[in-house]
């Protein structure tokens, strides 16, 4: 329902009652100044423009600003003084800001309280007397922070018994939203750089395990590799790797590591270490498998500090001599096997006769070895849950049965069938962001 124009009054028609031509420059003021204020982000800016304006809003000729936090009992620092030309940042020079012990400023401080007095003078002597020394009726209006007062504005005129008491509850409360105001901004600032600091950080372990993974695909006889690698955030838990074995044969690992960002990226280097370095054999994807889990479950995921966190891996072994691929798994996703024959396609085949545990939950765990003979038009797809547990914007999955109908029809060289797939997932998901770091690799065999 709608009311017609010609029954609504004109905003303009109306009167507005806003008392005395006092009270409307004094809106005025307010407005001037909360909109100026509203204009920007930084803190320092912001009191810099509430310092200018209060003096005209509070027609006072000048301010001292004082804070006793994170100092010794009996002292403050001088935060701010509308005598100096330019104000050091209160919250990144603070060693360029006056220290003070003792005095009328620090009693004012430390009495946690608001204070009016119309009748001042500094004495000369007093720490305070180059800040105060013109002061003759001062407004000492303590900002709280955890139900203390830690700052403090002290406003002063030149003339004595000029500060009206009917207004200072105002100005109380308006100092003080003030402060909060402030402290917001101040807040804000911190959790932006904070943020700045770990998205840096982040990029920089990224960097580092980007670094851990294959520059390059191996060269095998009858045998392509095309490989893809992304993550879900900088840093991610993904990994795969290739090992150069005697007799022209290649170990290709593929892992996942439970979780995401920099925690699962510094266990997936450790695994990349223990792979590398660790007491394992290779030619063995069995005994690798449990070699490695052996060197996680003792070493690192029974730690407090990652306890709970694993890794599901698939390892297997090339040997092109009789085109065999002996793998073993430890709980991660079966790699989809499309067979081919004289240029036609066979079925897509599940490999998952190897179901052991992720590695890093039970020590000493035996993982077993399996075997498959590849074949000229074969095509395995190693990936990782990321793919196919990507989301749609209707938050349906794309699951294996999409993977696997690209792989049945797809291509024979390993670079084209690794496009379409991904070219696949990409029209599947439209623009929804990845939720999972995401990890493929395409053997093909050929002649």
């Amino acid at each position: 329902m709608t009311i017609d124009a010609r029954l609504r009054p004109s905003l303009s028609a109306m009167p507005e009652d806003l008392g005395s031509p006092a009270a409307r420059q004094r809106l005025h003021d307010v407005v001037d100044l909360m909109r100026d204020m509203s204009a920007s982000t930084d803190p320092k800016i912001v009191v810099e423009r509430y310092g200018a304006r209060a003096r005209t809003l509070f027609q006072n000729d000048g301010l001292v600003s004082i804070s006793r936090r994170d100092m010794p009992p009996g002292t403050l620092r001088i935060t701010r003084f509308s005598g100096w030309d330019t104000a050091p940042d209160p919250w990144k020079e603070r060693d360029r800001q006056p220290v003070i012990t003792g005095g009328v400023l620090v009693d004012l401080l430390y009495a946690d309280r608001p204070t009016l007095i119309n009748d001042f003078r500094c004495p000369p002597d007093d720490p305070a007397y180059e800040f105060l020394s013109k002061a003759r009726a001062i407004a000492a209006i303590p900002h709280y922070d955890g139900g203390v007062g830690l700052n403090m504005v002290v406003s002063f005129r030149h003339e004595p018994h000029t500060m009206d008491p009917e207004k200072f509850p105002e100005f109380v409360w308006m100092s003080n939203l003030f402060g909060r105001s402030v402290k917001s901004l101040v807040l804000a600032r911190q959790v932006s750089e904070a943020h700045d600091a770990l998205d840096r950080e982040a990029r920089v372990v990224a960097d580092i395990q980007r670094a851990l993974l294959p520059a390059k695909v191996p060269d095998v006889p009858g045998l392509r590799f095309a490989t893809y690698y992304q993550t879900s955030k900088n840093a991610g838990g993904d990994y795969f790797d290739f090992f150069d074995l005697p007799d022209g044969r290649v170990g290709l690992l593929i892992a996942d590591v439970s979780g995401h960002g920099t925690p699962a990226a510094v266990l997936m280097a450790i695994m990349h270490a223990i792979a590398h370095v660790g007491r394992n054999e290779p030619g063995e994807p069995g005994k690798m498998l449990s070699s490695i889990n052996d060197e996680l479950t003792s070493r690192y995921t029974a730690s407090e500090s990652i306890g709970g966190m694993f890794v599901t891996a698939f390892y297997g072994v090339y040997d092109p001599r009789d085109r065999s691929f002996r793998f073993a798994s430890a709980g991660h996703n079966p790699p989809r096997l499309r067979v081919g024959f004289a240029g036609t396609r066979g079925p897509v085949l599940n490999l998952d006769q190897a179901r052991g545990l992720p590695l890093g939950v039970v020590g000493g765990w035996t993982y077993e070895d399996f075997r498959v003979e590849l074949d000229a038009g074969d095509a395995i797809v190693f990936y990782t849950d990321g793919i196919t547990e990507a989301f749609n914007a209707r938050r349906e999955m794309y699951g294996t049965e999409r993977l696997d109908a690209i792989l049945a029809h797809g291509h024979a060289d390993a670079q084209a069938l690794l496009k379409a797939l991904l070219d696949d997932v990409a029209r599947f998901t439209g623009e929804t962001p990845p939720n999972d770091d995401r990890t493929i690799i395409v053997a093909t065999a050929h002649p």
